[in-house]
């Protein structure tokens, strides 16, 4: 059997930079042994695989090389935006089918957005010292590099992050994790990953800079995610009191080789709380191949 591959960069800027995912369209043949495994070959953090759906537009399931996770912000927002460019898929309104249930799906000229749900917090840090210490040391941070007055805090929208807010742009780029420790954090407070930002930002107008590690789920560090920028998004306005609903997120300016990627992410307020948020961007199709099985 012959499966078609497409790397579809997403979270581009200006073209540039963005996240590659995997897309496997007309996956309903596959089994989720084989997703895994094509998965595994391609290599990429997340594949996502499209097949037909009774309850929404498309059923999309996503694999990392290493296991299923039940959503994927950059892999989706690459399989929409690659949806679209074939005309499978109309500006406007769409949706997706996975393991976690439905979410809408919004494209808007050429870029796609993804719903994620109203946020939950947990003050995982303020109600044990010890973790503090924990993901301190994951992390090689010390506590005065933290954002005075806040400490890492759960954050869920769909799946769940540590958002770790720094003083500065030197204080994220200092970071030096130990991925056995966050990987045992991560099962511990059953995390996607941890989320380390600040305000500082490449270009004006933006409301976080941010890198993301995710050794539970085989990644080591990732230029953009869509699944953390939108509990981080939630966190900057309801924590630090940014007042606008439309936030712009870098990601991936920092890591080693650099990939520059942004992260739009619109929230809808419901008598003044967040109801839900739609977190998306741009993408741009990098690569096609085939894989036999």
């Amino acid at each position: 059997m012959q499966v078609d591959i497409k790397v579809v960069n997403a979270f581009v800027e200006a073209g540039r930079g963005g996240n590659p995912a995997g897309v496997v369209l007309d996956a309903d043949a596959l089994s989720a042994a084989q997703k895994l495994a094509i998965a595994a070959r391609v290599g990429l953090s997340e594949t996502a695989f499209v097949s037909a759906s009774e309850t929404a537009a498309f059923k999309l399931e996503f694999f990392t090389p290493v296991r299923q996770i039940a959503h994927c912000g950059h892999a989706t927002v690459a399989t929409f935006s690659l949806l679209r460019q074939l005309g499978r898929v109309q500006e406007g309104w769409s949706s997706k089918e996975t393991i976690d249930g439905n979410r809408d799906i919004l494209l808007v000229g050429d870029a796609a957005y993804m719903e994620q749900r109203r946020p939950q917090y947990r003050e995982v840090a303020a109600e044990d010292p010890a973790v503090l210490a924990e993901v301190l040391g994951a992390l090689g941070l010390e506590a005065r590099q933290l954002l005075e007055g806040h400490l890492p805090t759960r954050v869920e929208t769909g799946m769940a992050f540590i958002l770790v807010a720094l003083r500065n742009e030197a204080d994220v780029k200092g970071v030096r994790p130990d991925l056995a420790r966050l990987e045992r954090l991560s099962e511990r407070f059953d995390l996607v990953g941890f989320y380390v930002f600040s305000t500082a930002t490449r270009e004006p107008g933006r409301a976080a800079g941010a890198r993301m590690f995710a050794p539970r789920y085989g990644i080591a560090e990732e230029s953009a995610t869509g699944m953390a920028a939108g509990p981080l998004a939630c966190y900057l306005h309801d924590r630090l009191g940014l007042a606008t609903t439309r936030l712009a997120i870098e990601q991936g300016y920092l890591m080693a080789p650099p990939s520059p990627s942004l992260i739009q992410v619109e929230l809808e307020l419901e008598d003044d709380r967040i109801s839900r948020l739609m977190a998306g961007g741009q993408a741009r199709v990098m690569d096609a191949y085939c894989l036999s099985l």
